[in-house]
């Protein structure tokens, strides 16, 4: 089978290559999935030159994200059959951009019937991280502001969806006035604004003079350092990733003086150290996203063979939403 793997941890995709490789064997409590989609998620950019904190052996296949049809189950397997269709991931956080996926059978989930196989690719990493961090980390409630940075990216775009579908207030902010637009026209939030340094005045002036109640940040850097003048006393600084490249710092006295809290959110992890909570929340966005409530929005699809066009366009900040790959 085709399978796009990591063969050496290199920049610009360098060590990344279409291989052939067998077909994976299910076994036992394991399913094997045809995959119909997968999707394409930053942590996987970061995995090919070796600075996401998963770190698997060489060669491994990439890929966090999957839909499929199962097509092979394994001893003990009772949950599924040939035929379902499913999405999930693999149990080792990659393996999901090839022909077949092998995943653990308790943790694959059903395809929600108003999804097609792209969407139900695309939008479990990213939802999961918005719902875990505003509802878990941050209970956001009914009317609150939330302010959004990056929200033409995979996660942004779905805190802005999951914000709105939480009764929030949202304001949506990203680079260039191409992204607001197509932000504005695909979710339509509150307020859609610019991410260049002053953005807090825009924020006091949407907001009352109060600032954000909530803020999800997954840039980090300048974006981080701007958004302690721009919350709310009492609110919650999400601090969700760093693709601005810069970790930012920060003096607590400013948090002191605001009164407001700064948390780190990690998903997958809580996920993993919570299961019993973990799976609360994949059946809460699993329900939203059967009841139409939130939907993932794909920028493109491509084959599997033209994967390093969805990495360069990802890596140069150019899609709004999530690119997916059909093997």
């Amino acid at each position: 089978m085709r399978a796009l793997q990591v063969h050496a941890l290199e920049p610009d995709f360098a060590g990344v290559r279409l291989s052939d490789v067998d077909v994976p064997q299910p076994q036992a409590g394991e399913v094997r999935v045809k995959v119909a989609a997968a999707a394409v998620n930053f942590p996987d950019l970061l995995m090919t030159r070796g600075a996401y904190q998963l770190k698997p052996p060489l060669p491994f296949t990439q890929g966090l994200e999957f839909s499929g049809i199962v097509d092979a189950v394994g001893p003990n397997v009772t949950t599924w059959r040939v035929g379902d269709e499913v999405m999930g991931g693999n149990a080792q956080g990659h393996g999901a951009m090839a022909e077949y996926a092998i995943g653990q059978a308790l943790k694959m989930r059903r395809k929600p019937s108003g999804l097609n196989w792209e969407e139900a690719s695309a939008y479990a990493v990213t939802y999961v991280s918005a719902y875990v961090g505003l509802m878990q980390c941050a209970k956001v409630q009914p009317g609150e502001w939330v302010l959004v940075h990056g929200a033409a990216g995979g996660v942004g775009l779905a805190a802005v969806d999951m914000a709105k579908a939480l009764g929030a207030r949202v304001i949506a902010a990203a680079s260039t006035e191409e992204k607001r637009q197509a932000i504005a026209r695909i979710y339509a939030p509150d307020a859609v604004i610019s991410s260049e340094a002053g953005f807090r005045e825009e924020v006091k002036r949407i907001t009352g003079g109060a600032g954000a109640d909530v803020i999800f940040d997954p840039v980090g850097g300048d974006i981080f350092d701007e958004s302690t003048r721009s919350i709310a006393f009492g609110g919650r600084l999400l601090v969700v990733g760093f693709t601005s490249g810069r970790i930012a710092t920060m003096a607590t006295n400013i948090a002191l003086i605001k009164g407001f809290s700064v948390m780190g959110v990690r998903a997958g992890e809580y996920c993993r150290r919570f299961p019993d909570r973990g799976q609360l929340c994949y059946s809460a966005i699993d329900r939203m996203a059967e009841a139409g409530v939130i939907r993932p929005h794909i920028d493109r699809v491509l084959d599997l063979a033209d994967w390093r066009e969805g990495y360069e366009l990802l890596d140069q900040r150019k899609v709004v939403g999530k690119v997916v790959l059909r093997p």
